[in-house]
């Protein structure tokens, strides 16, 4: 394979090598620009700059001896993370992204990847060293670690930086795992991962040196670094960057950027989408121009028609088209994509028989037919990619149009978990049963092929089983967040605890901020288990409404079902009613793997 614009063959090529070309060809061209207050103010960074950021930080890291070492990377969305990052790299140091702790936030993640990675190193910017060292001097793990600000190594000793001895075969990074369904893990990518799935990406979304990038994700995992920093390196197009709490905050502000910066590509999960649905105003549409927008990637989450409908009715006056919409599908352990379509279709979106597919089977029906439900196509592989779909159970190739657990097998999966031989070998290298073919990757997600167009139906752990039926908790999610106004969107999770030998539906959800002082709780439990009842014939065991902002998610903006399980089972959610039966909370909690 020839990866893009390099004279070096494959197996030579590192990231390093590609920074270095760069700053060589292009040295004034624009890399990276980021949006400090998220609108208006911005600084910029070129490749010149970026390779001499990088060989400062890794010089400082070289006289350290901190070869071979994990560094941990803490830093606010910024440039400061990118050339940390990539002043790792070009050390030879394993970086390890993750977010700085807000104020008050219990450290309890953060000492998690420090323990697992056995870091040794911590970087970061004398701001957040200031703001954060008393904390980390009653924590003996982090107190430990040798702590280093990048903002004040002096200028000039970048001439010393020695070229580290690595290759395409180097552990590049530990991507931490988000922990939506357990314990994060470090997935292990080296530059072989990064660069082959930054070559999937460039071909899947047709990019060019003319492409302009528009990213507010977060950096500390696989879309906002891999999609937002490093591809458009590897593709040599400028991105703007912005934080993601400047998006949260006003969702407006994402559409104006694309707008100013005539971005061609800009994405995010589904719930980014229906934000600017119900956030941004027909007035405030009126300032929007959206004809530059080629790709509008959704991803990491079940993508919804109905949201992708919605969008572009909304946004069409603007300039936005519906071919532009690309849903695709990957995850941390694949680096990043492992499925897309081409750049220029519409999305591809099917009517299954609900009822069917709660027995694993897919039958295809028109559209508006009673019962039936749409699910959208996530693409194919590219390159050397293969995807199969597998009975998870007793390890054979499903039928076309049967859902089973999704397999991969590409150049861009990872080599495992760090420091976890048994759970790598479990996931990494799985082999199917009849006909001993592998290794293949098992992503833990349900899907099938029609026509060899993937499509995700939910995660294999998530599954809720009720009287021999499969119940995927998005939808009734949705259903939920639908039945009455004071309930807020994408804000609750749906699982099962079992009662006396059953599986029982359980529902928590946050009731939306304007709701909390006049909330009839009578009312919206009623609304919420005559939806279920009507819906999916479920009688609900449990229904428990939160607290607004209360429910457990990962920092990319993830539903942490099972830490809503461990907390409804604990008595430990922020709660305004809870009207369930009784259960021995104690027994249930002992059966979870937590």
């Amino acid at each position: 394979m020839e990866y893009l614009n390099h004279p070096l063959p494959p197996e030579t090529i590192t990231f390093v090598d590609i920074i270095r070309q760069r700053a060589e060809n292009q040295a004034d061209s624009i890399a990276y620009i980021f949006l400090q207050n998220a609108e208006t103010n911005e600084i910029r960074l070129n490749y010149r700059e970026l390779d001499q950021y990088a060989r400062r930080i890794a010089t400082q890291l070289q006289h350290l001896g901190a070869r071979g070492d994990r560094a941990l990377l803490i830093y606010p969305p910024g440039l400061e993370f990118i050339t940390a990052f990539f002043g790792c790299l070009y050390a030879g140091v394993v970086a390890v992204p993750a977010y700085p702790p807000r104020p008050n936030q219990r450290l309890n993640r953060l000492q998690a990847i420090v323990a697992d990675a056995q870091s040794t190193f911590a970087l970061t910017t004398t701001s957040v060293f200031t703001s954060i060292q008393q904390r980390i001097t009653e924590d003996p793990e982090l107190a430990a670690l040798h702590w280093v600000t990048t903002d004040n190594i002096d200028h000039g000793v970048e001439q010393n930086w020695q070229i580290p001895s690595i290759n395409h075969n180097t552990l590049a990074f530990l991507q931490y795992t988000s922990g939506s369904t357990g314990t994060p893990k470090g997935v292990m990518v080296n530059h072989d991962n990064l660069i082959h799935n930054s070559e999937l990406i460039y071909q899947c979304f047709g990019h060019t040196p003319n492409s302009q990038g528009l990213i507010w994700l977060p950096p500390y995992h696989d879309m906002g670094l891999i999609g937002g920093i490093i591809q458009p390196l590897y593709g040599g197009f400028p991105v703007t960057l912005m934080s993601p709490m400047a998006f949260l905050q006003k969702p407006l502000r994402w559409l104006q950027a694309i707008s100013r910066y005539q971005a061609t590509t800009s994405g995010g999960p589904n719930f980014a989408y229906e934000l600017c649905i119900r956030k941004i105003t027909p007035e405030q549409c009126e300032y929007l121009d959206l004809s530059s927008w080629e790709v509008a990637f959704n991803g990491a989450e079940p993508i919804r028609a109905e949201i992708l409908e919605q969008f572009t009715a909304k946004f069409a006056s603007c300039g936005f088209r519906p071919e532009a919409f690309y849903p695709c599908y990957g995850m941390a352990e694949t680096t990043l994509i492992v499925t897309g379509g081409l750049k220029t279709d519409l999305p591809v979106i099917l009517s299954v028989d609900q009822k069917s597919l709660q027995e694993n089977r897919v039958i295809i029906v028109d559209n508006g037919q009673k019962d039936s439900q749409k699910v959208v196509g996530c693409g194919w592989t590219w390159l050397n990619g293969k995807v199969v779909i597998v009975d998870p159970d007793a390890l054979t190739l499903c039928a076309e149009h049967q859902v089973g657990e999704i397999w991969v097998s590409s150049t861009s999966v990872a080599s495992g978990y760090w420091q976890r031989v048994e759970q790598t070998q479990t996931t990494f290298n799985a082999y199917l049963a009849d006909i001993k073919s592998g290794s293949f990757l098992r992503t833990g997600d349900l899907g099938f092929l029609h026509k060899g167009e993937l499509f995700i139906t939910g995660r294999l752990k998530d599954v809720i089983i009720i009287r021999g039926r499969n119940y995927y908790p998005q939808d009734i999610e949705l259903t939920v967040a639908s039945s009455h106004p004071a309930l807020a969107p994408g804000a609750g999770a749906a699982f099962a605890v079992e009662v006396n030998g059953q599986e029982r539906l359980v529902i928590v959800q946050e009731v939306a901020r304007a709701y909390l002082r006049k909330l009839n709780i009578n009312e919206v439990n009623t609304s919420i288990r005559r939806a279920l009842s009507a819906e999916y014939g479920l009688e609900t065991y449990a229904v428990v409404l939160l607290k607004t902002g209360s429910i457990p998610k990962t920092s990319s903006g993830k539903i942490q079902r099972h830490a809503c399980q461990v907390g409804f089972l604990t008595g430990s959610l922020d709660v305004i009613n809870d009207q369930s039966e009784n259960i021995d909370h104690e027994a249930e909690i002992e059966k979870l793997d937590v």
